[in-house]
């Protein structure tokens, strides 16, 4: 049976809303757990592929340990090196009551690792009254819409992805943010050398791999690096190439990391947010010249005492 004939099997096209034409959809009356059928995950690892991001609303009967089985059926899970929910070995809580991650500049989460996530499964626990979107971008679609001379100068192209990155600069944090991202620092560095296009392993597409865990680009000048950058991730956060998803609470998001970045809007002011993400195992990315991503950089200590 074809993808195209699983899909309409399992999840009727009314039940498909397509959230832009190139990236995003949301898919109604499935009720995720651990326990879907085959047939029905399969489809949905499908619409995933096509779309790049896809969405779930009234998921609310998740809880941590349920949203850990279903993301288990994409793959092996990542423990999150800032340390997993109470009663789980992979959900990291993002909570801004607590200085938590940032994400508010685009990115592929964890990019400063090799094999870094293939797909993240997010949940909306607490969501402001106003603000707290997120969006996503198709990279592959990005690396379409540049011309075939800056096609070939971007497959020819490796950038340095670091941990160290200027977060400051990045993401505006407060005191807070400032202090956690030392902490993880003071225990943790990664960086790793990725090709600037990285060929998808099951769709076969070509896709930018970029975001600001860049520190650089291998054997560019900062200045003509930094042009480059700009230059490209322009492509990227063209309007064109993205979706704005408006959460609401008990939503999931399901995202391809491989062929996407995404951009946690941070315009909720003293309000709370919580969302909690499971990430799942991916492979080390393949240029389109058939080379491999090089981790230059792998350092994980004990955390100090009084990291939380």
């Amino acid at each position: 049976m074809s993808e195209t004939a699983l899909i309409d099997k399992v999840v009727p096209r009314s039940d498909i809303i397509k959230c832009t034409a190139r990236i995003g959809a949301e898919v109604r009356n499935i009720k995720l757990s651990g326990d879907l059928p085959d047939h029905t995950f399969a489809a949905i690892n499908s619409l995933l592929l096509e779309h790049k991001v896809i969405f779930f609303r009234n998921q609310a009967h998740l809880d941590d340990a349920e949203q850990e089985r279903f993301a288990l059926r994409f793959g092996t899970l990542v423990p999150p090196l800032l340390g997993a929910a109470e009663g789980t070995t992979s959900i990291l809580d993002i909570d801004s009551a607590c200085g938590g991650v940032r994400a508010d500049a685009w990115h592929i989460d964890a990019s400063c690792v090799d094999a870094y996530p293939k797909v993240l499964v997010l949940r909306g626990v607490v969501i402001p009254p106003v603000g707290g979107d997120t969006v996503w971008s198709n990279t592959a679609a990005a690396y379409d819409d540049l011309p075939p001379t800056l096609q070939r100068l971007a497959d020819d192209l490796w950038a340095v992805h670091s941990s160290a990155f200027d977060f400051a600069v990045a993401v505006r944090p407060s005191q807070a943010d400032k202090n956690r991202h030392e902490k993880f620092l003071a225990r943790t560095m990664f960086e790793t050398e990725h090709p600037v296009v990285r060929v998808h392993p099951e769709t076969g597409e070509r896709a930018l791999v970029l975001g600001c865990y860049v520190t650089r680009f291998v054997d560019i000048s900062k200045y003509d690096g930094q042009r480059l950058f700009d230059l490209f991730e322009a492509h990227i956060a063209a309007p064109e190439n993205t979706v704005r998803w408006s959460w609401k609470q008990g939503d999931v998001a399901i995202w391809d990391n491989r062929a996407t970045m995404h951009y946690a809007v941070r315009d909720y002011g003293d309000e709370r947010r919580v969302v909690r993400r499971a990430s799942i195992n991916g492979e080390v990315p393949v240029s389109v010249d058939g080379r491999c991503s090089v981790a230059k950089v792998k350092v994980v200590k004990e955390p100090p005492a009084n990291f939380a």
